[in-house]
């Protein structure tokens, strides 16, 4: 039986708890591990981290041509990890109260996903919550996760990265949400890590796995470690009908390629990724839609001040919207689509460092981001320029980011397959050092 909700007074009470968690194990980004207690054991490693971005965002020809100014809080997120048994077991979890706090999405013109359309959808109230048990024979490491968070595909999450807009690709370049079994071998700067999971998508923040699709979809990626601070992947994955829960839809095969470096200190950091990903009728073996993204985006520090800027293409494609032009019918009454719009972006994103004394840091950011939308074939039914009144839209962005606790340096990895290294500087304390929580 699916679980369909989870009360939004027990999500309150979670994050008040962690808001007010004593942070004596943490330092400057960098949670330690306590003395040894009366008995010999070792008081375990743990972290907590709770989050939030009030933001203005004015999107200019946007839907229907109209200039739109929104605000909200958006990324209202609580983390909370720990490590037991010497380190051999780790517990990690994530709540996010976005389906209380952007209850329409978050105005983001190209945006799509799990109905979406031109807004980013609010994700679901247990965004992650996994327990990792990991090993090592000889020179061989190994992990196993268990639980719900982002399968082994792709790139990090974009809440970890110097912007707070997601880019649109974000649906092409993760597979996030799932219910997931994912196990990882590393064996010096090679590591393997693979996902079997359940491919349908949430339909609501309170959306929970369904137990009777587990185990219909799987990913597999490997990733190379040269030097430190540089890594490689590739990623390869079939996800079984996502946009439609009944499993009666076009199931995606998806392809992911990468490479991130970040710099010793985290001032410095560049991401490469392409991602291509196919909707097949696997039925009759036939290949029906294809979308493709390429993404580079880096930072660094000028001073005290984070500079980002982010470059983007990718293929979206084009719904029947409904009554609410920002929504798609979710499941689609049928497996035809309106066309496929290419986009391109410049995003231009500056962060500042923290004006708030005290244990809440609060990092001022401004982003602006400009926007062309074309139709890859000139017979589409829908057609971008007339949709968006003509000209090229663009969006001004204005917040804080706003957190309690050590920055969350990687998303989207679990286990062996977590690459230790310090968080990107722009996102986690402009103008200081820090280190990652699993930098150990």
């Amino acid at each position: 039986m699916r679980m369909r909700f989870l009360a939004p007074a027990t999500l309150a009470a979670a994050f008040v708890a962690l808001a007010f968690t004593p942070a004596r194990a943490q330092h400057e980004g960098h949670a330690t591990m306590g003395a040894d207690s009366s008995d010999g054991a070792q008081v375990p490693r743990w972290h907590v981290m709770v989050q939030g971005i009030p933001v203005v965002t004015h999107a200019a020809s946007t839907v229907e041509g109209a200039d739109l100014t929104e605000g909200y809080l958006s990324q209202a997120a609580a983390m909370a990890g720990t490590e037991l048994l010497s380190g051999h077991l780790r517990l990690e979890a994530m709540l996010n109260a976005e389906g209380l706090t952007m209850t329409r999405g978050e105005l983001s013109t190209g945006a799509f996903g799990e109905g979406y359309v031109d807004r980013r959808h609010p994700h679901t109230y247990l965004h992650e919550v996994l327990a990792t048990g990991m090993g090592a024979v000889g020179p061989l490491s190994y992990s196993l996760s268990v639980g719900r968070g982002f399968a082994a595909f792709g790139t990090d999450d974009p809440m970890v990265r110097p912007f707070e807009k997601y880019p649109i690709n974000h649906h092409l370049a993760q597979i996030l949400e799932r219910g997931l079994i994912t196990g990882a071998v590393r064996l010096g700067p090679a590591i393997l890590d693979a996902s079997l999971f359940g491919g349908e998508e949430p339909t609501s923040p309170s959306s929970l796995p369904m137990r009777g699709r587990f185990g219909d979809s799987w990913s597999v990626r490997g990733t190379l470690v040269p030097l430190r601070g540089l890594e490689v992947q590739a990623s390869y994955a079939r996800v079984a009908s996502p946009e439609h829960a009944s499993g009666v839809g076009l199931d995606q095969w998806k392809r992911s390629v990468s490479g991130r470096f970040i710099s010793p200190g985290g001032a410095h950091y560049v991401l490469s990724e392409w991602a291509r990903t196919i909707e097949r009728d696997d039925v009759r073996a036939v290949d029906v839609f294809g979308y493709e993204s390429a993404l580079a985006e880096g930072a660094t520090m000028v001073g005290p001040v984070g500079l980002a800027v982010r470059l983007e293409q990718t293929s979206r494609p084009e719904e029947e919207r409904g009554v609410d032009p920002f929504r798609t019918p979710r499941p689609a009454s049928d497996l035809a689509i309106l066309g496929i719009t290419r986009w391109r972006t410049a995003t231009l994103a500056l962060t500042f460092p923290s004006a708030i004394p005290g244990p809440i840091a609060g990092y001022p950011f401004v982003e602006v981001a400009g926007l062309a939308a074309t139709s890859r074939d000139v017979r589409s039914l829908f057609q971008p320029r007339s949709f968006y009144g003509g000209t090229s839209p663009w969006m001004l962005t204005v917040g804080a980011r706003l957190r309690y606790g050590p920055a969350h340096a990687r998303m989207g990895r679990y286990g062996v397959a977590l690459v230790p290294g310090p968080a990107i500087r722009s996102v986690a304390s402009p103008g200081r050092f820090s280190k990652t929580v699993h930098d150990h």
